[in-house]
Parts: structure tokens; C-alpha cells; sequence
């Protein structure tokens, strides 16, 4: 091997035409190949990110292509994330750390002076591995962006990469969007780009021939790979646009869970173990009509709490939520949810808001101030309380990771779960509360329906107090099988040693 690492890059014609996914399926692909991986983003804009061992936060993208590659997670795999928040302005985080907060216009005027720690991040990644597998994001096409470009050709011409260019055909229209970004792009950029991928193609591939024929005649390049769509392969989304209603007809639905599809809705994959129980229905609900009678309510994570929580109060959905717990629902909050489940939310400093009092819901006995330095760790935790929710399961290790600039404080003392590390550093906190019917509960802890001890002991405690019996899988859906799965259905539809040439690899 050379001292720097082989680089092959994916970008789209499109957001959400498959970038992620086909960059999650070369990374298990060249592990498999007996490759040391490490996947690379310059720029992520997502609210649903994950805390690397060490404490810093990246894309969950970038951690679920490392899970993939099967190494840990570093913040040099995407150096800059973007966390929208209210008042078009975004979180500007910085190799794992909070950096600043930028309206759209300011973080362009940023931009140039975050290019070396880019550089700096994939120079490193290439000194450590043999394969870095670069991501793109939204298009390298536009027009009006491409003089502030940080993430696409300009990454893609600093490591002299090779570029697949994927369409998704499910959209219509994708000869025309890959042969539009050719005609966009400047020649160095196109004579980078090795091939295309038609992805989420249903139907017959032979009524693609002439078209692949022809687009490689209009571009030069040609169609290395026609993938199609799959609904058997169960991976975490990297953005709210791929948040799908469950499927479960109302004669299937034994447990329905609500979970409010806030409008700055943060790590939502904490709630894709409950979507694979049998019996479970998982429902984003946005709208007071939608509301139904569930039998369980999250509220998840959000970056903007009091935003987020002023919204629930205009939908209606706030009135619903505490009606439904006078009622006997039980009602789970996770980071921020949790903060909006308590008296009062205070900002003294204008961390979240101009407004330095919100009331919450008044369904936990806590209130939470805002700080401006942001927690982040991987936890490790026990079960400390056996009320209610959590009936059966105290005493049950369990595992997850903080992300929040508000620390909750308890008026009385109800924590359910003792914190036993951060970060790898033993310590005993508590976390969380929980009401005194034990039908209320709060966490800090992302991750919290990952543990399936206590998801499952939820899931019964809920489905018994309804009268009705789940049976559960023998197992978890085990990423790596996920991973192996998708790995083989690419091997199957790409030309891997089209690749391989193109990156200087052996084929």
C-alpha cells in the first residue's frame, strides 16, 4: 500500500439519492476485502448525530459507516456538523466540539476558515487507514454554491479521488439530473467522476439498457451500477426526510406508540428498536388529528427545546399529551423531551431563547436550566428504580450517550437510572426522574430503547396494562447481518473492479 490511503468519493445528483447508504455498503464492502476503513464527511448538516468514545460529536451517519467499517468512531470522520436550529441559524460544530452559531449567510463567510481543519481531518484519516470512502453532500452541481463548496469536488480534487455520481431513479427524471450535473460541473471535476449508479430502481433492469447507453455517450462515462430497492435491509436513517409510518394494519397493532414528530426532531433512530417488535406500531404524529389513543407517548430529542415545545402548545398536541397521562398513559421524554416534561424551563444566559422562563408540561417534578457548554458523552448506566415503566427491570445495566446544554434539576428524589460512566471515566450520577406512579418518565440518555431488557420490559408493562400478550423475536435486528446484507446486494448490481481500477486497487 502507498502511505496514504486509497479514496474512493460518492455524491449525488439529489439530497437523499442514496449518498449515505452506498457509502455505509464500500466501506463493509473493502472491510470485508481486508481493509483497514474509515469513512469521511466533510460537512454533515443533520440533527442526528452521535458522541465518538472520546466525547466529540459527528453525523450519525459517519458513526453508522464506521459500525460498518468496524472501527470506532473518530470526529476527523466529519469535522464540520451543522445542527439546525430555530431563526434559520445552525450549530456550527468543529471536530467534535461546539464552534459557533451562524445564520446561512454568516456560516459562508465561515466557510473558508474551516477548509484546513477539512484537509487536515482526511490527511489524518489517510495516514491511519487503507481505504477512506468520502461522502458528499446535497449536490456538487449547484451553481449558485459551488464558490463556497467544501464538502464535494473541492474535497474530491484536494485527495485526486474517484467520484460515483448516484441518481435515484424512484424520483423520476434521473438521466437528466446526472447528465444536468455533468453539464454543471467544470471539466477537471468531470474527468473525476469514474461512473454512475442508478439507485432504487423497481422493475425489469433491461428496459434501462439504451438509456445507460446513451448516457454514456452524452457524458463519457459510464453506468457501473443499477441498484434496487429494497424494504428487508433495516439501517438508521440519516435525516427526518426518511421517516416512514409504520406499516402495521390496525388488526397487527397490539402496542401504539406515539412519538411527536417535533419540528427540530433530534436522533430519532432512538426509536427504531421499537419499530422491529412484533406488535409495535411506531407513529410520528405532527398534527392534533392524528393524535389517536395511543398507549404509550415519547417526546424525543430536539435541538431547539422551547421552540419546539411552543410548537407542541400550537398544534394542540401539549393539551393532548397531559390529558392522556391525567387519563393513565404513560408519557417517556428523551433529552429534550425530557426538559419539556418539567415545571419550568429556565435560560438565564439566552442559551435556547430571548425568553429566560418557559413553563413545561408539568408532568415531572423538574426543572432545567440551559448552559452554554454542551455535554457530550457515551454512558454507561443501571436501573435504579422498579415503579411503574420500569417495573421488573431495576438493577438492568443498560448503555446509551448525551447530547444536551441543559442540566435538569430534581425537586424531589425520583432519578430512575445511576450513571456509572462518561466517557469511559467511572463516576455515580443519577439521571433522569420519574413520577411517582412511575408513569412519567425522563432520560438524558439517547439510546434508551437500544437496551432490550428494559425496552421490552416497558413494551410488557404497557401491552399488560391494555390486556394484551407481545411475543418477541428471538433477537434483535443485528446490524452487522444489516451491513453484510447490504454489502452483498451492492457487490451483486456494482462493478466493483471498475472501482477498484479506478481507486488503484488490485482487483
Amino acid at each position: 500500500m502507498n502511505e496514504l490511503a486509497k479514496v474512493i468519493m460518492v455524491q449525488g445528483t439529489s439530497s437523499h439519492a442514496g449518498k449515505s447508504i452506498l457509502a455505509t455498503a464500500l466501506c463493509r464492502i473493502f472491510t470485508q476485502d481486508g481493509f483497514q476503513v474509515a469513512p469521511f464527511k466533510a460537512q454533515n448538516m443533520s440533527l442526528n448525530s452521535f458522541v465518538t468514545p472520546d466525547g466529540g460529536e459527528i453525523g450519525r451517519s459517519q458513526a453508522v459507516q464506521a459500525a460498518a467499517a468496524m472501527v470506532a468512531p473518530r470526529v476527523e470522520m466529519n469535522p464540520v456538523l451543522l445542527k439546525p436550529e430555530a431563526e434559520a441559524r445552525s450549530q456550527v460544530v468543529v471536530m467534535g466540539r461546539p464552534h459557533a452559531r451562524k445564520s446561512a449567510r454568516e456560516y459562508y463567510e465561515l466557510k473558508q476558515q474551516l477548509w484546513p481543519a477539512i484537509t487536515s481531518a482526511l490527511d489524518s484519516l489517510r495516514r491511519d487507514f487503507d481505504v477512506v470512502v468520502i461522502e458528499g453532500a446535497g449536490s456538487p452541481a449547484e451553481i449558485n454554491l459551488k464558490q463556497h463548496d467544501i464538502v464535494n469536488m473541492r474535497v474530491a480534487r484536494h485527495a485526486d479521488s474517484p467520484v460515483l455520481l448516484v441518481g435515484d431513479i424512484d424520483r423520476g427524471g434521473v438521466f437528466a439530473q446526472i447528465v444536468g450535473t455533468m453539464v454543471l460541473l467544470e471539466p477537471e471535476e468531470r474527468a473525476l467522476v469514474t461512473g454512475y449508479v442508478i439507485n432504487k430502481f423497481r422493475g425489469d433492469p433491461s428496459l434501462l439498457t439504451s438509456g445507460l447507453h446513451l448516457l454514456e455517450e452524452h457524458t463519457g462515462a459510464p453506468a457501473i451500477g443499477v441498484l434496487p430497492y429494497y424494504f428487508d435491509i433495516h439501517l438508521p436513517e440519516e435525516d427526518s426526510l426518511g421517516l416512514q409510518p409504520d406499516s402495521l394494519s390496525d388488526q397487527d397493532t397490539l402496542v401504539d406508540v406515539a412519538v411527536m414528530r417535533l419540528p427540530h426532531i433530534a436522533n430519532f433512530d432512538d426509536f427504531d428498536p421499537l419499530r422491529y417488535e412484533r406488535g409495535v406500531r411506531v407513529r410520528f404524529v405532527r398534527a392534533i388529528d392524528d393524535f389517536g389513543k395511543p398507549d404509550l407517548i415519547v417526546i424525543p430529542g430536539s435541538k431547539t427545546t422551547v421552540d419546539d415545545l411552543d410548537w407542541l402548545r400550537r398544534q394542540g398536541l401539549a393539551d393532548k399529551i397531559t390529558a392522556a397521562r391525567k387519563v393513565g398513559t404513560p408519557v417517556i421524554g428523551i433529552c429534550a423531551g425530557f426538559q419539556m416534561l418539567g415545571r419550568q424551563l429556565r435560560d438565564p444566559d439566552g442559551v435556547e431563547s430571548d425568553r429566560r422562563v418557559t413553563s413545561g408540561l408539568d408532568l415531572l417534578p423538574t426543572s432545567t436550566t440551559f448552559h452554554s457548554e454542551k455535554v457530550t458523552h457515551q454512558v454507561s448506566a443501571r436501573v435504579t428504580d422498579g415503579r411503574g415503566l420500569l417495573g421488573g427491570c431495576r438493577g438492568t445495566p443498560l448503555a446509551g450517550y448525551e447530547i444536551h446544554m441543559g442540566l435538569a434539576t430534581d425537586e424531589t428524589p425520583t432519578s430512575p437510572f445511576a450513571i456509572e460512566s462518561r466517557s469511559g471515566l467511572a463516576t455515580n450520577s443519577p439521571d433522569g426522574a420519574l413520577d411517582d406512579e412511575g408513569m412519567t418518565l425522563g432520560t438524558y440518555m439517547h439510546g434508551l430503547f437500544h437496551n432490550r431488557d428494559v425496552r421490552r420490559s416497558m413494551l410488557e408493562f404497557v401491552a399488560s396494562r391494555k390486556g394484551v400478550t407481545l411475543t418477541w423475536a428471538n433477537e434483535d435486528v443485528d446490524l452487522n447481518e444489516e451491513y453484510d446484507k447490504l454489502a452483498a446486494l451492492v457487490r451483486a448490481h456494482l462493478d466493483m473492479d471498475h472501482i477498484r481500477g479506478a481507486m488503484g486497487l488490485p482487483a
